[in-house]
């Protein structure tokens, strides 16, 4: 029965919550040298065992290629570990000599972390890696369509926490996911924050859970190529970004906004290394098949060029790398303006820049508000003024925004939760990082007095009695008594 099931859950939830807790409270009392050993030794088991938990990904929901997705579990067990190893997150973390602030790092305790279908082990990785780097206890709760190899990669780097000295539970997963579980686990006294990746619905239930919660927003990211750009660079950084894992990163391309003056030769040198631009008839068909229910096909999530058409009912070569499709519209009755989790692309022809920042604005309302933008242009002053009050969070130049927006090929920090401010109804536009998972004490010493300023009481009484005589409502003597009894009844 249905009902036995979800108890089943329930009841799982709060077992790994109770273990969680306990392993919380005695992660709490670690060392700054304890804690980097346990994520050091997590690193390196999440790094040996890439490969083969990326095929069990594959294996189980068919979305992406195993030689991309082994590239996310590395980047989670290598690029984000590099960026957080050498971070203070226990104790005393800063001291303002100055100031005389001092800052103490304390954990939340027990995180809960909600794990989407389409980068599954990967982001157990990275969400286990920042947890315990800021002395964390977390519990997953896995996407129904990725639950074993969720499981698989959350027993992996709780058995290299535990080799390590980390307390049993410190890393916990549900085995039996169902949405009554999922609420629980979001719900429950033990849990102290929320780390949600998933779908729009799954994201706010989490902020409706009374819990604080860190939650991400759609990509539907715009990418301008002005008449600057460097042609060929930027359509391989664009290809490849585009088609990394099939696409199923939300940092990934949507839309193209090229440059009138540019089109034709953008457009060859899509051709030349490997895209399918789609006519009339293809874009229909592919396009009936992209949007259901108002999103995103789910059949068309992190499926191949080929596979896509398939699906459609066209052909393509066997060598194409993306289907890219020219429109001139933005909304619902136009798919290819969706956020497409597939290697497809919409391409616009903007007359000049400031029809190419109203696009890529246009777009982003659409559906990636506060997300990640691209720009592929030579010119600085170009740069500075096409990011100017744009709604996005992540402002990638020459680069793709797939690798761009994670950190993988930019200076910010590596991640795979990507805030998108109050813009896309999140609480930061940051990349979320361990640095977002502890509470911040500051001790502040005394450094002067405040001065508050004394007024002599005769002074207030004069100046009061002589307004009040002026209004003619009380006598001299009945003013300075009521006045007096006042002053008194403030000193206390």
């Amino acid at each position: 029965m249905m009902i036995d099931t979800d108890l089943q859950s329930i009841q799982e939830v709060r077992d790994a919550l109770d273990q969680a807790d306990a392993a919380a409270r005695e992660l709490a009392l670690y060392s700054q040298e304890q804690i980097d050993s346990i994520v050091k030794s997590m690193a390196q088991a999440a790094g040996e065992a890439a490969a083969r938990l990326a095929a069990l990904a594959v294996e189980e929901t068919g979305f992406g290629n195993v030689p991309d997705k082994t590239a996310k579990n590395m980047f989670a067990a290598r690029d984000v570990y590099a960026a957080i190893k050498e971070m203070k997150t226990v104790g005393t973390i800063h001291k303002d000599a100055h100031k005389k602030v001092w800052e103490i790092a304390q954990p939340f305790g027990v995180i809960a972390a909600i794990i989407p279908s389409t980068n599954p082990t990967s982001t157990v990785i990275y969400k286990a890696l920042i947890a315990l780097k800021a002395g964390n206890a977390i519990v997953f709760s896995p996407h129904p369509n990725a639950a074993r190899c969720t499981l698989e990669a959350a027993r992996v780097m709780q058995a290299a926490a535990e080799r390590a000295g980390a307390p049993k539970g410190a890393i916990g997963c549900v085995e039996k996911p169902t949405l009554a579980a999922t609420n629980e686990l979001m719900s429950h006294r033990i849990t102290r924050l929320i780390l949600a990746t998933g779908g729009a619905q799954m994201v706010k239930a989490a902020y409706s859970s009374g819990k604080p919660a860190y939650g991400v927003g759609p990509g539907n990211v715009p990418v301008y190529l002005h008449e600057s750009a460097d042609i060929p660079a930027a359509v391989r950084r664009i290809i490849q970004s585009k088609t990394f894992d099939n696409g199923t990163i939300c940092a990934s391309e949507q839309a193209l906004i090229v440059d009138q003056r540019i089109r034709h030769k953008v457009i060859a040198e899509f051709k030349r290394q490997g895209a399918a631009f789609l006519d009339d008839h293809e874009k229909k068909r592919v396009g009936d098949s992209l949007v259901s229910n108002g999103g995103l096909s789910a059949a068309l999530v992190g499926k191949s060029p080929q596979a896509i058409a398939d699906i459609a009912g066209i052909i393509v070569e066997a060598g194409t790398k993306v289907l890219i499709a020219e429109e001139d519209g933005v909304g619902k009755t136009y798919p290819f303006s969706f956020e497409k989790l597939a290697p497809v692309l919409a391409m616009y022809t903007a007359k000049d820049q400031q029809e190419a920042e109203e696009l890529c604005t246009t777009l982003l309302q659409f559906g990636g508000l506060g997300h990640t933008l691209g720009i592929h242009a030579e010119s600085e002053a170009v740069v500075e003024s096409f990011c100017r009050n744009k709604p996005a969070s992540r402002i990638v130049v020459n680069a793709g925004t797939t690798f761009g927006g994670i950190g993988a090929t930019t200076g910010i920090l590596p991640s795979l939760t990507l805030g998108c401010g109050a813009l896309g109804g999140n609480i930061t536009s940051d990349n979320i990082g361990p640095q977002h998972l502890f509470n911040t004490k500051r001790v502040a010493y005394g450094i002067k007095e405040m001065e508050v300023p004394q007024v002599a009481t005769e002074q207030v009484v004069t100046e009061a009695v002589s307004h009040a005589q002026s209004a003619q409502l009380f006598s001299k003597d009945e003013l300075k008594e009521l006045i007096r009894s006042v002053l008194v009844e403030l000193k206390g």
